[in-house]
């Protein structure tokens, strides 16, 4: 298991985007860009694949540890950093789909309000009206009857 490995692992368990790493770099006085982040993330067979030297991972692992714990003079709860990290959306909150074979989800549950399309601004409808067609033509592919 490489440098890259470890760093990969840590940013999956701890639910990191590439700019919170980049703060926790900064916490270190460690600055490293996206594009840099991103070359250590890719598959090793990548042609901007890079290795991760000692280092970085040296400088993001003390960075945690600032991240995560605090310092001294201003202490922080690790669990409560970490659960801040994690989306904020629930499996709760979503709602559940319902069969194909159900006609009640077909149904709309309310009306649509009245005024302004909900779309894009600047969206416009496309007509109803359907081209002529100008003469119909039948392809046999080369194929006598």
């Amino acid at each position: 298991m490489n440098n890259n490995d470890i760093f990969k692992k840590l940013r999956v368990a701890l639910q990191l985007r590439d700019d919170q790493i980049v703060e926790i770099m900064e916490l270190v006085n460690f600055r490293i860009s996206k594009a840099e982040l991103g070359a250590f993330f890719r598959n090793a067979d990548h042609p901007n694949y890079m290795e991760c030297g000692d280092q970085v991972l040296r400088n993001f692992l003390n960075g945690l540890v600032i991240h995560l714990r605090g310092t001294k003079e201003n202490p922080k709860n690790p669990m409560e950093v970490i659960k801040s990290h994690k989306p904020t959306s629930t499996s709760a909150e979503k709602p559940k789909s319902k069969a194909f074979g159900d006609k009640k989800a077909l149904q709309k549950s309310a009306p649509r309000p009245v005024g302004k399309p909900t779309g894009k601004p600047g969206f416009k409808k496309k007509p109803d009206a359907k081209p002529e067609i100008v003469e119909k033509v039948k392809f046999n592919n080369g194929k006598k009857k």
